[in-house]
């Protein structure tokens, strides 16, 4: 695979609860870096199948490029699972799996404006393909609209003062880069800017939650976890599993209401799993990961 730097979370989890075996059928609704798909693939066997699905072209090439041509790779939402496996003829899975996080891959890329600590375009989409920049949003959106945006899907406590002064400065210069947008919210968080002696308000860079909510924003994440937890069980077959790996409460609750409320599955995480304090050692981005697991109970007679 062309050079991918993402190391999957959570992977024994993933084998000790999916329990993927020799011939069966799954999807990875999220394929990022592929670290899961080839933890499934190699369970899978030759007479297995895999469907492999991402937002991101660049992710969708490396996938393409890495695994044989049995496997199934598509550039896509994971909302649009079942469409697909209509389409390649697949009438029911025996799990899917979809990891919410963004890829260290997206992280690392100065390009597309996903991490404050580059200097890039503050683009944020998964897809360049579609939808609008980042940038180009803050450029026309209200304040109180923006403000909202910032306080439901960053969950900040200071978004109006974030929002009010996006408008200010826009009013001077647009905000084209990370670098302007983390400058911005530092100037007008208190306690935000960084110095030799740390930050006063606690480990949380202040730009955190603004690039949060701006992502999800861009990116519809929210509505399309929605639409996949409603659409997904039906792709299941009668003890698939569907396991979700989330990594913020905003996630974490649709996906909990999704798996409790759904008369289609039954819960095999009663709460969520977190990943072990090993694999959080060795890497930190995984210690806000939860598991949730369900799986797909037979249909009630008519």
């Amino acid at each position: 695979m062309s050079s991918t730097i993402h190391v999957p979370v959570m992977a024994s989890e993933v084998l000790q609860m999916g329990q993927p075996a020799e011939g069966q059928t799954w999807v990875d609704g999220t394929g990022g870096g592929g670290g899961h798909s080839q933890l499934l693939w190699r369970q899978l066997g030759t007479r297995g199948r895999l469907l492999i699905v991402d937002r991101d072209p660049l992710a969708v090439d490396r996938l393409r490029q890495h695994f044989p041509s049995e496997v199934q790779v598509r550039h896509a939402r994971y909302d649009q699972v079942p469409e697909l496996l209509e389409q390649l003829g697949w009438p029911a899975v025996d799990g899917v799996l979809l990891d919410l996080g963004l890829s260290s891959d997206q992280l690392a890329d100065r390009e597309r404006g996903f991490s404050f600590q580059w200097d890039g375009p503050l683009d944020m989409r998964f897809d360049p393909t579609e939808g609008q920049p980042a940038w180009q949003w803050l450029a026309k959106v209200d304040e109180r609209t923006l403000a909202d945006a910032i306080f439901q899907y960053g969950e900040e406590r200071f978004s109006r003062r974030i929002a009010r002064c996006v408008v200010e400065r826009r009013r001077k210069e647009k905000l084209r880069t990370a670098a302007q947008l983390r400058e911005l919210i530092y100037s007008c968080v208190p306690a935000g800017r960084p110095s030799k002696q740390g930050r006063k308000h606690g480990r949380v860079d202040p730009a955190t939650r603004t690039f949060q909510a701006l992502r999800i924003v861009v990116n519809q994440e929210l509505s399309i976890l929605d639409r996949a937890m409603r659409l997904l069980p039906n792709c299941l077959a009668t003890g698939g599993r569907l396991m979700v790996i989330s990594f913020h409460s905003l996630e974490d609750r649709i996906v909990k209401q999704a798996l409790r409320s759904d008369p289609r599955l039954e819960q095999v995480t009663k709460k969520p799993v977190p990943a072990s304090l090993q694999e959080i050692s060795q890497n930190p981005r995984s210690r806000s990961a939860k598991l949730r697991v369900a799986c797909r109970v037979e249909d009630l007679p008519s």
